[in-house]
């Protein structure tokens, strides 16, 4: 018998070209994720409101104390009418998660995209362009997003406190 490659983990990509299969492949890179989940948009769409959505994130931060969800994004305002299972869960969770917003030096960055463990992605090349690349068990292309998604966080700032009267 030959060496078991059950285990055996190769790099894929796919490239998309509609909002559909992006909201799968976010979908998909959550359901992943084993300990972090970064998340970068213009401004959370409504599908992260969604039940499924929400479902699954909650199962990602219950699964361990030490799961982490950040999310950063241009504009905030929003996610109060929007998103509201997202501010839940920064209610129920606040511990393991957090919401920026971008500074003005950060506003000129267009692309959309979410990572798993630094294995697994999807991006978006630009807010009003559909296509893009979901990358799975490929840490390569989810290192340049991370450290991305890193110079993004370190050029944003809290934005949604937990409470409603922001405690």
């Amino acid at each position: 018998m030959g060496p078991d490659m059950s285990n055996d983990k190769s790099p894929s990509q796919t490239k998309f070209t509609g909002n559909t299969e992006y909201q799968d492949y976010v979908d998909e890179v959550i359901s992943l994720a084993q300990y972090e989940i970064r998340i970068f948009d213009q401004q959370l769409e409504k599908a992260f409101n969604s039940p499924e959505r929400y479902d699954a994130l909650r199962h990602f931060l219950l699964s361990s104390r030490r799961n982490r969800l950040r999310i950063a994004v241009h504009d905030a305002s929003k996610m109060e009418r929007d998103c509201p299972r997202m501010l839940e869960l920064l209610r129920s969770f606040n511990h393991a998660m957090t919401i920026h917003e971008t500074m003005p030096e950060a506003k000129n960055v267009y692309d959309l995209f979410v990572i798993a463990d630094e294995t697994h992605s999807v991006r978006r090349f630009h807010f009003n362009d559909l296509r893009g690349l979901y990358a799975r068990d490929d840490p390569i292309e989810a290192h340049t997003l991370v450290e991305r998604f890193e110079e993004i966080w370190e050029a944003s700032a809290p934005a949604v406190a937990p409470t409603t009267i922001g405690l």
